[in-house]
């Protein structure tokens, strides 16, 4: 018996959820199909798949030899890829993961460029805003906004700036006291992004002057978005990004305030960086995206 040809005919039947539908995937009559999984079984001493007159599912000892065979075959791919990553051209799949907000609003509306460009490549995209470690070799290139590297083992490339804007909506605003000085934003609400367990002084610069604010207020979250609606709303004052409220700025849905000041969540910059294992240095895969993203963030 071909054992990997006996794995991949049995983990090709559980996707396609069938041993006819697995043959026409493979080009194979069925019975070679039934004939190298039933050997397989044998082999193993255990029943991998339940057959019916229908369908077949997977047994216990079947599903995890399933997630096994797979990341067997993933490995194999990978392995591939990134022989042929070292080509004229990006080819095999590019893990990435980026903030959710940035992701969506700033590269998902070029994807499709970006993919007609490198027809060879495959995007798989994972959206979060929690600071995820490359170094399990989950991913292969992560988008981080505000901060270099946390690791020494990374290699962090600059694609780009962005602005931080203290926002509020004019409903808030309303009735109040103007803000002309950072440290009247002690007596507003103040919505605030959620870093982990540990909050961040708002931090203000102008010039030479520099100050640290322990703001406080109604709401906290990991997420931007949710602290944009909720400021949309007239709940407080905001500290977003520029990408995420200009908008909103221009139509007059937010007002920005204090202009002349820059401001972050404590010592955090104003860089968006691409963060990947030295390993990728020579990737086309990594290089192409990175290219992409220069491109769309360039001045």
């Amino acid at each position: 018996m071909d054992k990997f040809l006996a794995m991949k005919m049995f983990s090709t039947t559980v996707d396609a959820r069938g041993f006819s539908a697995a043959a026409r995937k493979l080009g194979v009559a069925t019975s070679s199909v039934t004939r190298l999984v039933d050997a397989l079984e044998t082999e193993l001493g255990t029943t991998l798949l339940n057959r019916s007159t229908r369908q077949v599912s997977l047994t216990e000892a079947g599903a995890r030899y399933y997630a096994r065979t797979r990341e067997i075959f993933e490995a194999l791919d990978e392995a591939d890829a990134s022989v042929a990553d070292r080509g004229e051209e990006p080819v095999g799949v590019l893990r990435l993961c980026m903030p959710v907000e940035f992701g969506r609003r700033v590269i998902a509306p070029h994807l499709g460029a970006f993919l007609a460009r490198h027809p060879a490549l495959e995007l798989d995209i994972d959206m979060s805003d929690r600071l995820d470690d490359l170094l399990d070799g989950r991913y292969d290139l992560s988008i981080r906004l505000g901060d270099p590297s946390p690791n020494e083992e990374l290699v962090c490339r600059p694609l780009g700036r962005f602005q931080r804007w203290l926002v509020a909506s004019p409903a808030y605003l309303a009735g109040r006291e103007s803000v002309q000085h950072p440290e009247q934003l002690s007596d507003h609400a103040c919505l605030r992004f959620r870093y982990g367990q540990k909050a961040k002084a708002w931090r203000l610069r102008r010039g030479e002057t520099q100050l640290e604010l322990e703001v406080t207020g109604p709401l906290r979250s990991a997420n931007a978005d949710l602290l944009r609606e909720a400021t949309l709303a007239g709940s407080g004052i905001a500290l977003l990004a520029d990408w995420l409220v200009h908008e909103d700025v221009a139509a007059g849905r937010l007002q920005r305030l204090l202009p002349d000041w820059q401001a972050s969540p404590g010592a955090a910059n104003d860089s968006i960086n691409a963060l990947y294992l030295p390993n990728h240095r020579g990737s086309r895969r990594v290089s192409a995206f990175i290219a992409f993203c220069e491109g769309l963030l360039a001045p």
